[in-house]
């Protein structure tokens, strides 16, 4: 009786495991597939070939497009891109130069729908490039974009995003000279780890985010590009399904340490006439 009353509780330990790798899995998955790069929502024939002058001529990108445009050294470069909450945006800039120049310092700034200056969290922002250089590789990576954030904060909020291309401290032999530049971002999405209560009541798009009107009295959006999916902002994270398993698990551990605790303490049953 003994033997078969620890085969029983060894069988309800088991179920209880097998339970709960039958609920983890499914929920393991969307992390997993969270931390690969975005998808080109287009391909490259459509991208933009050239760039704007300023922040209100920006040309708007999405995310994983090559943009590709021609300027002047000494000139400044603008595109825009859409970033949601939970997103970890990369953004990557080549310069390519002409045969004969001198040494050239080149910088992309990244701002946010206020026109926030965005720090870089690590990558090459600034970069010289030597004279006779063919071309210049820059990188910015932005921390995780926020569903929300205290307004006197500068953390990186959903909505439009500004990339500008320039060169700094150009020599005067230099100013005029013909450029190329190509810009691509991308994002990982961090999911849950970087999830907060709370969202923005709009993403900080110009426009939206200001509350200008347009004639007709609809919101004045002067970037209309957005997320494939649409703006989330903090509407749902995987951090509820995370949460969810850890209280699963936490009840099965208690039915298992119960059922563990109940066998080990009862007394071997004496058989009749021992």
């Amino acid at each position: 009786m003994r033997i078969a009353r620890n085969l029983s509780t060894g069988q309800m330990t088991a179920r209880c495991v097998g339970a709960a790798l039958l609920v983890l899995g499914p929920a393991a998955a969307p992390a997993a597939a969270d931390s690969s790069p975005s998808a080109s929502p287009s391909g490259d024939d459509a991208a933009p070939v050239s760039a704007g002058t300023s922040f209100r001529t920006a040309t708007e990108i999405e995310q994983g497009q090559r943009a590709t445009a021609n300027g002047s050294a000494g000139d400044y470069l603008y595109w825009s891109f859409p970033a949601d909450a939970g997103q970890r945006p990369t953004v990557r800039a080549t310069v390519r130069l002409p045969g004969e120049h001198a040494a050239q310092a080149w910088q992309i700034d990244v701002y946010d729908g206020l026109r926030r200056r965005q720090a870089c969290q690590y990558g090459a922002q600034k970069r010289t490039a030597g004279a006779g250089t063919a071309s210049v590789d820059l990188a910015c990576v932005l921390r995780t974009v926020r569903a929300w954030s205290q307004p006197w904060a500068n953390d990186p909020l959903p909505g439009t995003y500004y990339v500008r291309l320039t060169a700094v401290g150009l020599a005067t032999s230099d100013l005029g000279l013909p450029v190329g530049a190509e810009v691509r971002v991308d994002s990982r999405d961090a999911g849950g780890s970087a999830a907060v209560d709370g969202r923005l009541a709009e993403p900080l798009v110009p426009g939206v985010a200001l509350g200008t009107e347009s004639e007709e009295g609809s919101p004045a959006v002067l970037a209309g590009l957005e997320p494939e999916d649409g703006w989330t902002s903090g509407r749902w994270s995987d951090r509820w399904v995370w949460t969810g398993v850890g209280g699963l698990l936490a009840a099965l551990a208690g039915i298992g340490g119960h059922a563990l605790a109940r066998g080990a303490g009862r007394p071997p049953r004496v058989p009749p006439g021992a």
